[in-house]
């Protein structure tokens, strides 16, 4: 399959602090078979794997035999023929007949409706209860987890074979309640498994983007946590029928379930075959022969779909991008921020946000007293080194903490609400539709199981209400709207078909799937070399500038904070250290941190100069020290700066900093 990819051709220039891009495109071949559709690769696999397409052909075959054999066949099952008992194989009889003259092979045909009805009885109930209840008990945990894993050690505590006879006892001949019975008592060996690979697939960061698109929780586990359980999930299954198998026949073998007077059934008849093992030993072989060959047929097919479900999950990692390279002002250049919006009132308003982790000493602080505003339409950046809590920040405003992680103090209002103080389901019904999150590595926000316009489909129905037609035309729509060419075509492809950059434009597809008002992008250009760092820049900008979208920019890179924010937060160990507009940050930092990481900005240093650096590094929050948490990296700390905290302070119109000598660093 010959396809063609665009690579645009990108020139930057930097005029008044933006980038200017002008592409052009350039079509690139693709080699062949480069990226075969993953549908394709899902029926080929079990081609190749023969035991497993004998196995399958084997139990389609008894299954349609055993289920019409009451039509077709040519012989009552219970006609005796007294002078051909025990007969071995001929045209008349193929497997020959039993000790009363009755056609074996028809007997075995009929006798499996019965084995086989209770086989999927007993496999329903198991994996129903087993599949369900892990992952509930995985999803959610906590007290729901505790009081299905004391359910499950309560039924692994029964004695089986016990619980059948006491069932047995009070329903003879019932092989329904037989069946029944046994799927329960059997379901905490799925439950446990799949309760296990649960809490393993609701870390990925996938996962954890389907919540943010506002998705319900039985959605979640319905459509992005349950296919990744097939494989552990075929196993199961497959080694339970095979063992229901074999117990249906035992207890038939032994009268206690499906007597002989229901009809045939395959234990009963190796029952009759056991008592003239002494006067013709072939009876035997039909009889317990049929029942070895469904066993190993089950277990082979189990094997063959497993390993077909696991190869088509490894083939879905994500393909490699190119380490970035970040885009920003070069040296010389005047940098200005884009103009900024009219005033409103502010969209989100967060005041004296603070977010602490419960860890085994106690409560850990790790953001304080955070404030800022974002008013429609403005884009604003937070900016810093890595453990400055830039992160922290931006997930505490959707819940998006990890367990252990919550708000302490302050608020954050969005549209009249405290997103801070809502509970969880309130939370969901903001999440996606009024604020989305574009995630840093856009691959792992994408389910690998689903092609890219089902996911992107799936979020416009939960937000937008609309049938799956309009939601497939919408997803089509959404992914033209980020500019990816041929969007029909990315709509059918899966994650890993994906390069990096078209992987982040989907991304922000996904994000605008519900219509956000504000969009809280953390680290979206991180990952992506510069050309196409500029060309989702210029999207951003698009986006802002057509939908009126806010946004709020993660960033350690002044470059891009440049080309599309407004204003800057400049956080540093878990503050904020100066908040102004972008040009009065360039023009003239009142703060030294704010001061030194311009500085130590590569995009205007001199070229073939050593590049300025900042000694130290940011201290843990349990290592933060006293007063100022810049003083042990400051050039202008003094004793006072250790003696108190430092308040954030005014320093102009629509500008603070956290700093007593904000006057002298304003003029070097």
């Amino acid at each position: 399959m010959n396809t063609k990819r665009e690579r645009s051709e990108v020139s930057l220039s930097l005029s008044g602090g933006r980038l200017a891009v002008a592409t052009a495109g350039a079509p690139v071949a693709v080699p062949p078979g480069a990226a075969a559709p993953a549908s394709r690769r899902s029926r080929s696999r079990l081609r190749w794997r023969p035991l497993g397409l004998v196995s399958a052909a084997y139990l389609v075959a008894l299954t349609v035999a055993s289920l019409s054999a009451g039509w077709w066949a040519p012989i009552d099952p219970e006609r005796q023929d007294l002078a051909h008992a025990l007969a071995g194989p001929s045209a008349a009889h193929w497997l020959g007949t039993d000790r009363l003259g009755r056609d074996v092979l028809i007997r075995l045909l009929l006798g499996g409706r019965i084995t086989l009805v209770s086989v999927v009885e007993a496999v329903v109930v198991f994996a129903v209860l087993g599949i369900g209840l892990g992952v509930v008990s995985g999803y959610f945990g906590g007290w729901v987890d505790r009081t299905i894993g004391w359910l499950s050690d309560l039924l692994l505590a029964l004695p089986g074979i016990i619980v059948l006879l006491m069932v047995l006892s009070v329903f003879p001949g019932e092989t329904l309640a037989t069946m029944v019975v046994l799927g329960v008592i059997s379901c905490p060996l799925l439950l446990r498994v799949t309760r296990g690979v649960t809490m393993a697939v609701r870390q990925e960061l996938y996962v954890r983007a389907a919540r943010l698109s506002g998705l319900t929780p039985l959605r979640v586990m319905w459509r992005h946590i349950l296919p990744r359980l097939a494989g552990p999930i075929i196993v199961q299954v497959f080694l339970f029928a095979a063992t229901a198998v074999l117990v249906q026949g035992a207890l038939s073998f032994l009268g206690l379930s499906a007597p002989e007077t229901q009809g045939p059934s395959w234990g009963n008849m190796v029952g009759e075959a056991a008592a003239v093992t002494g006067q013709d030993g072939w009876l035997a072989v039909p009889t317990g022969g049929i029942i070895a060959l469904t066993v190993l047929a089950l277990g082979l097919l189990g094997d063959a779909v497993h390993d077909a479900a696991v190869d088509r999950t490894r083939s879905a990692a994500a393909l490699p991008t190119r380490p970035a390279r970040p885009a920003g002002p070069r040296h010389g250049s005047s940098p200005t921020a884009p103009p900024g919006p009219a005033q409103h009132p502010a969209l989100l308003s967060v005041r004296g946000l603070t977010v602490a982790f419960d860890l085994p000493g106690g409560p850990l602080t790790a953001v304080r007293d955070v404030s800022f505003d974002v008013s429609p339409g403005e884009c604003i950046g937070i900016v810093g080194e890595s453990g400055s809590g830039k992160t922290v920040t931006a997930r505490s405003l959707l819940g998006l903490l990890p367990p252990h992680g919550r708000v302490t103090g302050g608020c954050a209002r969005f549209d009249g609400l405290d997103l801070t103080a809502l509970p969880e389901r309130q939370l969901r019904a903001v999440r996606g539709s009024r604020i989305a999150l574009i995630n840093q590595e856009p691959m792992s926000g994408l389910d690998p199981s689903f092609r890219v316009g089902s996911q992107l489909a799936e979020v416009v129905r939960r937000h937008r209400h609309v049938g799956r037609a309009q939601a497939r035309a919408k997803a089509v729509e959404l992914l033209a709207t980020v500019r990816l060419p041929e969007p029909e075509q990315v709509a059918r492809r899966y994650p890993h078909e994906l390069s990096g950059g078209m992987a982040q434009r989907v991304s922000i597809a996904l994000a605008l799937a519900g219509d956000p008002a504000l969009l809280i992008a953390d680290e979206p250009t991180t990952a992506l070399d510069v050309t196409i760092q500029a060309e989702i820049l210029a999207l951003l900008r698009d986006l802002r500038s057509r939908l009126g979208t806010a946004v709020i920019l993660v960033t350690h890179d002044w470059g891009v904070l440049a080309d599309v924010c407004d204003r800057a937060v400049v956080m540093y160990a878990g503050e904020v250290v100066e908040q102004a507009a972008v040009t009065d940050l360039y023009r003239a930092p009142r703060h030294p941190y704010t001061q030194l990481l311009l500085r130590a900005n590569p995009h205007v240093a001199p070229v073939g100069d050593a590049l300025p650096t900042i000694a130290g590094t940011v201290p843990a929050p349990s290592e933060w020290p006293a007063g100022c948490r810049f003083r042990p990296r400051c050039p202008y700390a003094e004793d006072v700066c250790g003696s108190q905290a430092i308040p954030l302070v005014d320093v102009g119109s629509d500008r603070t900093t956290r700093c007593i000598r904000s006057e002298q660093v304003g003029t070097r």
